[in-house]
């Protein structure tokens, strides 16, 4: 893999099996993402876009095909190697922020950087730095209750990036949001992309944040192709 290149998905297809009936989600995808890239990922409810999102993030199994992250085959590590490269090489956003309702702002994002060992306090410098890039130093004791849409959500970007990872995974992002909060988060997550070059793949609904995206794949009979908006 070439270091610009910092995940390939080949071949990958999914089929899901329920006693004599199979289901086919996924079956042929293949693309590339560039250090730095941003891709979106659409398509009709139910086409299999958070199956492809899962299997890339190495949530869920493939039936086929191969899924590299920064040169590591996801297939190929056990379940505790897999989950050491999505802390340390990806980022997770979802349409539900999943914060932790009991742990603060700052707590929530220290989360994936002890998780990787680094000390309470170099954690706590780090979220906070961040979480002050975006909008919320004076939230930093706050728990999620305590938070609006927008906050909650501008925190789990937070969280997402903290480790500065090679690419962030998002699902539906601003899916429970509305316009103006979406809109400071698109503007929140290709910002940060620019400084800290963090490739992002977003599967949205939203053709405004897609047409912001570097790229957009369209998934249609489990395939993925290119889309070109008017």
């Amino acid at each position: 893999m070439t270091n610009d290149i910092v995940l390939r998905a080949s071949h990958i297809a999914k089929v899901y099996e329920e006693g004599d009936l199979k289901t086919d989600v996924l079956a042929d995808v293949s693309f590339t993402l560039k250090r730095g890239e941003t891709l979106a990922i659409v398509g009709a409810s139910g086409s299999g876009k958070s199956t492809l999102l899962h299997i890339i993030g190495g949530l869920d199994t493939l039936t086929r095909g191969e899924v590299e992250v920064e040169g590591k085959n996801l297939s190929r590590l056990s379940d505790a190697e897999r989950g050491r490269v999505r802390n340390r090489s990806m980022g997770f956003i979802y349409q539900f922020h999943h914060l932790l309702p009991e742990f603060t702002a700052l707590e929530n994002v220290c989360m994936p950087l002890l998780i990787r060992g680094v000390s309470i306090s170099e954690a706590e410098r780090q979220a906070s730095e961040l979480l002050g890039r975006v909008g919320l130093s004076q939230r930093l004791g706050h728990k999620p209750a305590e938070l609006s849409g927008g906050e909650r959500q501008r925190c789990a970007v937070a969280r997402a990036l903290v480790t500065r990872p090679a690419v962030v995974l998002g699902d539906e992002p601003t899916g429970n949001l509305d316009e103006g909060n979406a809109a400071q988060v698109y503007d929140l997550m290709l910002e940060l992309n620019r400084e800290i070059g963090t490739s992002f793949i977003l599967v949205t609904h939203d053709s405004r944040l897609a047409k912001r995206m570097d790229r957009t794949l369209e998934l249609h009979n489990g395939m993925l192709l290119d889309k070109i908006y008017a």
